[in-house]
């Protein structure tokens, strides 16, 4: 909350409209509250987005791009920093006698990607391949990893650069030993049914904000 507020004093001041912030554990809440229109505008991940459009009447009109331009990002797998394990090959290896934390199911990094690049593509079902497999967000698992409350999970390296800077000793304490193909970066999804003009000024306000003239 206290990381997007400049950006909403920022919004509010462009639009000429109150705004005001809702956050939810997972996707699926902010999908409900777009759905019940509690929420008109929302940042998502690519699957989540994806369902915004089809279940909460959402309309992506923009998307993220990193401080150097970069369309995307990476998901990863992280163990600790202190565990022989090195590689995917290994992981899988030794997973009957590991725990694992996925991601969020409507998480593109967290679960869909790593679902189909490092578990289906290799015939592992994470369900069952460990002793113990739970789910988090990003910032739970990387923690759990951290403290080693869990052998491994998934991550992506957007989280990576924002615990680097707000929690710099947890982050040495990971290790990453599988990165994904490039993901495309997150959408911005807005509902469909706002005045055309508000949208606009939306729409405006994200894809100059943060840029030098």
């Amino acid at each position: 909350k206290q990381d997007f507020e400049p950006l909403r004093a920022d919004m509010e001041t462009a639009i000429g409209l109150p705004v005001k912030m809702f956050f939810a554990s997972d996707y699926a809440g902010v999908i409900e509250a777009m759905r019940f229109n509690k929420v008109q505008l929302g940042w998502f991940g690519n699957k989540s987005a994806i369902d915004a459009v089809d279940r909460a009447g959402g309309e992506v009109f923009c998307q993220c791009i990193d401080k150097d331009g970069n369309p995307g990002y990476w998901s990863l797998i992280v163990v600790h920093k202190d565990s022989p394990i090195n590689t995917l090959e290994e992981l899988f290896a030794k997973s009957k006698e590991l725990t694992f934390s996925n991601g969020d199911p409507q998480s593109t990094s967290g679960f869909l990607v790593p679902g189909y690049y490092a578990f289906a593509k290799n015939k592992v079902d994470p369900k069952t391949a460990f002793k113990a497999t739970r789910n988090g967000n990003h910032e739970a698992n990387a923690l759990a990893v951290a403290n080693k409350q869990v052998d491994a999970a998934t991550f992506n390296s957007e989280a990576m650069y924002k615990l680097e800077a707000r929690n710099p000793e947890a982050a040495k304490k990971l290790k990453p030993i599988w990165k994904s193909p490039l993901i495309a970066s997150d959408p911005m999804v807005v509902k469909a049914d706002l005045d055309p003009d508000l949208k606009q000024k939306i729409s405006a306000f994200f894809t100059k904000y943060g840029k030098t003239d």
